[in-house]
């Protein structure tokens, strides 16, 4: 496994937001995390990249097999991690173009800054402050614009098709596809990619290997992305946590097994 979380529980501010969580990512895998509101998603991207406000209370995060529960966040970052956030951060006075130039230079990978703009419709953005004046739909081009050119081995996008119109969904939708194929990495394997989302609608542009349901902290299913999605769009999560009720009751009085 590239990303291994093993029963992993984790508070903020004393409150619980994930319990005795597990998931798995294989070399090259993408898998869709989705949930309701609440329910721990960003919570976990926020625990794997190790913000420090998420207190890790029991379990563990391994990472291209070393142990990153409580690893500080540039150096997860170094091992080959990559976050793009639900809400980015307005960075005055340092343009796109200037951070663009600082990592290439740093990870030596010869990235053509000119060209991964231009395929994400940002050329005229490259020297304006990061995400300073931008629109929903322009933060997550720019999110993802430095993913292709940090091209980390573990790609975590915190709903990316979140605030995006059906005009830029193709633009984000086709660069996330990008992100997570050979194509993007030049002398690395293909990324391996957990995308969190609420509807799941940008599995119609990325292909998938299976999809999580999150709820009150806890996986609670687990399975084929389209039949999932599917699923949620006609039940809700609602119908999700009944289902998993009924398989619990089940379970209890010796009917089936998880």
């Amino acid at each position: 496994m590239l990303l291994d979380i093993r029963n992993l529980t984790v508070s903020v501010d004393d409150k619980q937001v994930l319990k005795n969580l597990s998931l798995s990512i294989g070399f090259g895998e993408t898998l869709l995390l989705m949930g309701p509101n609440g329910s721990g998603k960003s919570s976990l991207i926020y625990s794997i990249i190790g913000h420090p406000s998420y207190k890790i209370k029991e379990g563990s995060i391994i990472f291209k097999g070393e142990d990153i529960t409580y690893m500080p966040t540039e150096e997860r970052v170094e091992l080959g991690l990559g976050v793009s956030f639900q809400f980015p951060p307005k960075i005055h006075g340092v343009t796109i173009r200037a951070l663009a130039k600082r990592l290439v230079e740093r990870k030596g990978s010869g990235v053509d800054i000119e060209a991964v703009a231009a395929s994400l419709n940002l050329t005229n953005f490259l020297d304006r402050e990061i995400n300073v004046g931008f629109s929903g739909g322009e933060m997550k081009r720019v999110e993802l614009f430095f993913l292709l050119i940090q091209q980390p081995s573990l790609v975590l996008l915190d709903e990316p098709d979140s605030g995006v119109d059906v005009e830029n969904m193709a633009i984000v939708g086709n660069a996330i596809s990008k992100l997570l194929s050979n194509e993007s990495h030049i002398t690395t394997d293909k990324p391996s990619g957990m995308i969190v989302t609420h509807l799941g609608y940008i599995s119609r542009y990325v292909i998938t290997h299976r999809t999580y349901i999150i709820q009150n902290g806890s996986i609670i299913c687990y399975g084929e992305t389209e039949s999932l999605v599917k699923d949620v769009l006609k039940h809700g999560f609602d119908g999700c946590i009944q289902c998993y009720g009924r398989r619990r009751a089940c379970t209890k009085h010796g009917k089936e097994r998880l």
